[in-house]
Order: C-alpha cells, then structure tokens, then sequence
C-alpha cells in the first residue's frame, strides 16, 4: 500500500484531529482560552456601531460562542465542526460543519460574517477567506480574528538550534489574508496585527498550555522523546511563547461604490 495520501485524505486527516483534540478538551476550554476571550471582547468592543444590512448572521468556527457573546449583533448562528464545543456553547442556532467545505448556501449573501481564532485550522486560508468576503451581501462586514504566521517564534527558534522539527501549526501570513480580502472586494475599516505572549512561561508550559486548550493538532507526527528534551533544552527558561493576530474588520463594496 502506498503512504502517500491524496490531498483530500490529508485534509480529512487535519479536520479529524482538530476535532479529536478541541473535543476532548471542550469542557475546560473556556478556563484555558484567555488570549481568545481576550481578543473575542476586542472585537465586539470595535464592533459597536457597525451598520448591519439585512441578512444571515454567523461565527465561523463559533466553538463554544465566545465571539458571538462578546459581539453587539443577536442571531449569528454557530457554525463548528466539533460537537463537543457545540454543547458548550449557550447561543443558538447551530450547526456541525467543516469550513474546509466552504461556507453553508444559506449564509450567502450575508450580513455578518465573524470568525475568532478559526480559520487559521483550514487547509486554504487565504483561499476560504477570499471566499468568505464573496458570501457578504453588498455593505456586509467581516470580522476576524487569526493567528499568523509571526507567531512562536522561540519555537522556530529552539527548533533549529536543537535540530527537530518544528511541529507549530503553519499560519497564514497576514500580508497574503489582506490581500485575498481585498481581492474579493472588501473595504477595510480596522486592520491590525497584534502580538501577545503569556509572561514567565517557558517552553514546557507553554506546550502543555496548547495540549490543554486542545489546539495541539498539525500534520506532522509528534516529536519523539528525545527529539522533545532536545527541543526544551534549547527553549530558554522562562521564554513566553509569542502570539501574532490579525485583526480585520471591513465590509463588501456595493457594485456602484468607486474603489478607494
């Protein structure tokens, strides 16, 4: 039997593991998931006089709704693919899909379209974000927010200098998001890359961090053993793994409006 996979089983096999290892921790997520609560009440904060048209409202991959709470708009239905998190999550409607699949026929021509901490897991980012913005009705408005790929760089680091791979989740560049949003006509509003890290944690803790918030799922196998203690004996102690986020808050041009 070959072991090469086709690129659709590769695919299945990242969407089966993030919701292997979100599910598995749903219950607790909420206690773990300060940096997305955190960025989750940001949004809603720049969000509270945004001109709604009418039409369907959603959170992309809502998990267990801390976006959907923090924003000022009522409706969005919560859209996820892991079951867990879903029945965590207090707002409704709701429904179990893989985002890899694009976007339900229902949310086309939609007014809102919000994402926390999502599309970073999709197989296309850029691509599926491009795609996203074409789904806004005219003066619909999109409201992320992603990792990207400045994040964790004492990873890459320690990485390197102990001669493993680096198993960190590849993230989107944020130059590449911005021009996929444009290039599907959005007008952006707010546009900022952020950058967090969590003070006095080190390599270890800040693995076991991942493990526990269930965002630990990639491609790649899991280091071996001793490809592990290497990695931590060149991760310094008491480095903070650092955080990149695009914000990105726009709204699909109307036909007539002239480009900026």
């Amino acid at each position: 039997m070959s072991s090469l996979l086709s690129a659709t089983d590769t695919r299945a096999g990242l969407s089966d593991r993030v919701r292997h290892h979100f599910g598995r921790q749903a219950a607790a997520y909420e206690t773990q998931a300060l940096l997305q609560r955190a960025v989750a009440c940001r949004l809603g904060r720049l969000c509270r006089t945004l001109p709604l048209p009418a039409g369907p409202r959603a959170d992309l991959g809502a998990g267990s709704g801390l976006l959907s709470r923090a924003l000022p708009a009522h409706g969005l239905l919560q859209l996820d693919l892991c079951s867990e998190l879903l029945r965590c999550n207090p707002q409704q409607p709701q429904l179990l899909w893989d985002l890899n699949d694009g976007l339900p026929s229902a949310l086309q021509g939609a007014a809102l379209l919000a994402s926390n901490f999502a599309l970073q897991w999709l197989d296309d980012p850029a691509g599926q974000l491009g795609r996203w913005c074409g789904a806004l009705a005219p003066g619909g408005w999109l409201v992320l927010a992603v990792p990207t790929a400045g994040s964790f760089p004492q990873w890459r680091r320690a990485a390197t200098a102990a001669g493993v791979p680096c198993t960190a989740l590849d993230l989107p560049a944020a130059d590449g998001l911005l021009r996929a949003a444009a290039a599907a006509g959005l007008r952006t509003r707010h546009s900022r890359l952020l950058r967090f890290s969590r003070p006095r944690q080190g390599g270890l803790a800040a693995l076991r961090h991942l493990k526990r918030l269930g965002a630990d799922a990639n491609r790649r196998p899991p280091l071996a053993a001793g490809e592990l203690r290497r990695l931590l004996a060149h991760w310094p102690q008491q480095t903070p793994l650092t955080w990149e986020v695009l914000l990105l808050i726009g709204h699909r041009s109307h036909p007539d409006t002239p480009a900026p």
